[in-house]
């Protein structure tokens, strides 16, 4: 499992001109998920990002988590973070997870996080989306599970 994690003053998804979920601060979450993730893995992401270090404290210094912030989560799905462009000049996407595998996943990662007490907001799950967001400093971070 990956995931892109982007710090936010504001973000937001829309589908077909309606937006389906947005914050105002926090932390946006792109994630992808591949062949061999499982829920233990989804357990393990939730817990990091919760946890993760990445909001200025007074002095200026990243020693704030989002639990400390109060911020949300947005979360979209990302097959496209398993693209290899390796060879030729069209990615391939063979290690992302089919929605079989990756839906259930995202939904339960989604869940893990409003468990710990965050509004979660989300994308939708194989649509088309335009997604905006207004950066919060430099703050972009990739984050694997092991």
């Amino acid at each position: 499992m990956k995931a892109v994690v982007q710090r936010v003053s504001s973000a937001s998804v829309t589908v077909e001109s309606e937006i389906v979920g947005a914050i105002d601060g926090g932390l946006m979450v792109l994630l992808g998920v591949t062949h061999d993730d499982t829920l233990e893995q989804v357990e393990w992401l939730a817990k990091k990002l919760v946890e993760l270090r990445v909001f200025a404290d007074v002095d200026g210094k990243m020693n704030l988590s989002i639990k400390d912030t109060a911020g949300a989560f947005l979360v979209v799905s990302q097959f496209t973070l398993y693209g290899s462009c390796r060879k030729g000049r069209r990615p391939s996407y063979a290690k992302a997870a089919g929605p079989e595998h990756a839906e259930p996943l995202y939904e339960a990662f989604c869940t893990a996080l409003s468990e710990y007490g965050f509004q979660v907001a989300t994308g939708q799950f194989g649509a088309m989306m335009d997604v905006a967001l207004v950066n919060d400093g430099p703050v972009t971070l990739v984050v694997e599970t092991p």
